[in-house]
């Protein structure tokens, strides 16, 4: 479907600001571990450095990443204007992180810490599922009084992730401050742990303020206890555009009473890490272009199903050109 003619849109984001360190290792390495595999897990440094020992010999790669950093570094690659709200340390990663932004074109927000920078470790089994131990550090220094009203102007939407809902006081100043701003308020629930540990406080903080709902099917029935399609309406009850993702069943989005089904891209797929932070890039996309929702669902599941065919959330500039190429023939000509 042709877009409607509108000004450029800017996304905002706000998320901890880390950087993935890639191990690919066995389901028995993962359990050796005691963490559940697909989960998400705050660790502390002490134990951080111990995953890294115990798999020293494992082939590593490090990327910038951040649930919401990944979405508008896509973004950012698919030529939307974006800024990232974030606090790192003054250390080799922290400078790693900024230099990325810079280049990909976001526009970095990032406060100092004495602490050092984020980190978190993706141990991705050979299914492609990755479980993620994460060691935040001056990423979780983040705190209500570094947000500032003048931070949202200019910008149209405001994107979070669930994974720094534990601190209720940072992100409720932060979504206040965006709708008094007139951002449309956008959050990816990140993880099914993340949502059990915080239901009740998400369920107001999207009642009151969340406009668009990114979950997958895990983290849907963690906030709804409903399988995907009943789910999807079920969130779409509390917010304007609620999705949920189901893998290689593609998705389910719901706006009101309009409800579609977008099946998943076949791909070759390696490493899922960063899928929903892209498919959400890919479905901003197409907002901030005035498209209608299978042709958002469609942009994401495309942007989703490349970063799939790929270790780790970061695509080559030649992959992003053949994306920009075949979005522009199939929905902007």
């Amino acid at each position: 479907m042709q877009p409607q003619l509108v000004q450029m849109k800017k996304v905002l984001a706000l998320g901890n600001a880390l950087t993935d360190i890639l191990m690919q290792v066995s389901d028995e390495q993962v359990m050796s571990l005691g963490l559940e595999k697909g989960s998400m897990n705050h660790i502390s440094l002490e134990s951080a450095r111990y995953i890294q020992d115990r798999f020293a010999t494992v082939r590593k790669s490090m990327i910038a990443g951040g649930s919401a950093s990944n979405t508008v570094n896509a973004l950012a690659s698919l030529g939307i204007p974006t800024a990232f709200i974030g606090k790192i340390g003054n250390d080799e990663i922290g400078e790693f992180f900024r230099q990325n932004a810079e280049r990909n074109g976001v526009r970095p927000i990032l406060m100092p810490s004495r602490l050092m920078s984020g980190n978190c470790i993706a141990l991705i089994t050979p299914d492609g599922e990755r479980t993620f131990a994460t060691y935040l550090g001056a990423a979780a220094n983040l705190k209500p009084e570094n947000i500032m009203p003048e931070m949202f102007e200019g910008y149209n939407y405001f994107h979070i992730e669930g994974y720094i809902v534990q601190n209720h006081e940072l992100i409720e100043k932060a979504v206040r401050l965006a709708k008094e701003a007139g951002l449309i308020v956008s959050l990816d629930l990140a993880s099914f742990n993340v949502v059990n540990e915080n239901r009740d406080f998400l369920t107001d903080l999207v009642e009151k303020y969340v406009d668009i709902i990114f979950a997958n099917e895990d983290e849907s029935f963690a906030y709804t206890h409903l399988q995907p399609e009943d789910s999807v309406a079920e969130l779409a009850k509390e917010c304007s555009i609620a999705v949920v993702k189901v893998g290689k069943s593609g998705s389910f989005v719901q706006r009101g009473e309009e409800r579609i089904h977008v099946p998943a891209v076949c791909t070759h797929c390696i490493d899922s890490t960063g899928a929903g932070d892209y498919y959400a890039a890919g479905f901003l996309y197409g907002l901030a272009h005035g498209f209608d929702l299978n042709t958002c669902a469609q942009i994401g599941t495309m942007v989703a199903g490349r970063v799939c065919e790929v270790l780790g959330a970061k695509l080559s500039e030649e992959t992003w050109r053949e994306l920009k190429g075949l979005i522009n023939a199939l929905f902007l000509q």
